[in-house]
């Protein structure tokens, strides 16, 4: 497997994502559609950035009871997204769910990933607000190993666990890495950030830009200089 830069195109309307993504036009992207997007546009974005040849992320980010996940994915397996994702907090059976519903009739699917902890989410807000008193590398690892219990393909993680991961739940288990900034970047609201270079260093299997690319002056030259640092090409 090998390594990607993932583009999350967090914008409000079809027209600002093509416009975007009209710059690039030599290499497509991988790409994330996350919420934003998604609830603007509905499925719709999805098969229009299919049918430029763009691979797709879908970030909905599922997390219900198990019998909701399940029929939910069912549905999504159907737009032929390369990747989408759900809550590891939902339980394993929720996992389990979910992969049965991605699942199509001829045995394929999606890449799943579960999220552990979200990036803006640091020590202090988690005791206090979610009251999980356990170290945050603890509860991430102990979340990486339920979704591996439950048959999912890999997590999305802080780069700064993705290494550790790999070691407690083996190295085809894929880190999906959102909080990376170039070290002359703005941090912007992620507590727990690294550089693609550092990413690339520890492990992680795909990196998440969202605004080091999506907000630069040159978006291309920003995009190129990420792929560059992590993936060396």
């Amino acid at each position: 497997m090998g390594r990607d830069v993932i583009i999350a195109c967090d914008f409000d309307s079809a027209e600002k994502t093509f416009a975007f993504l009209d710059k690039f036009t030599e290499r497509k992207p991988f790409v994330k559609i996350g919420m934003e997007l998604y609830y603007a546009e509905g499925p719709a974005i999805v098969r229009e950035l299919k049918a430029r040849g763009h691979k797709i992320f879908l970030d909905l980010k599922l997390h219900d009871i198990p019998n909701t996940v399940k029929k939910s994915m069912a549905v999504l397996s159907r737009l032929d997204v390369d990747m989408t994702n759900l809550h590891a907090a939902g339980t394993i059976n929720m996992m389990k769910g979910a992969i049965e519903g991605l699942t199509r009739p001829d045995g394929t699917r999606p890449i799943l990933i579960a999220v552990t902890q979200l990036t803006s989410t640091d020590q202090e807000s988690m005791e206090k607000d979610l009251l999980i008193n356990k170290p945050m590398a603890e509860v991430v690892m102990h979340y990486a190993e339920n979704a591996k219990i439950a048959g999912l393909d890999g997590v999305v993680c802080s780069p700064l666990e993705a290494g550790k991961v790999h070691e407690r739940c083996g190295k085809d288990f894929i880190t999906v890495t959102p909080g990376v900034r170039f070290a002359d970047g703005d941090i912007g609201d992620q507590k727990r950030v690294m550089t693609p270079a550092e990413a690339r260093k520890i492990g992680s299997d795909y990196i998440v830009v969202g605004r080091p690319i999506t907000a630069a002056e040159d978006p291309v030259a920003a995009y190129n200089r990420c792929v560059k640092e992590f993936i060396g090409e």
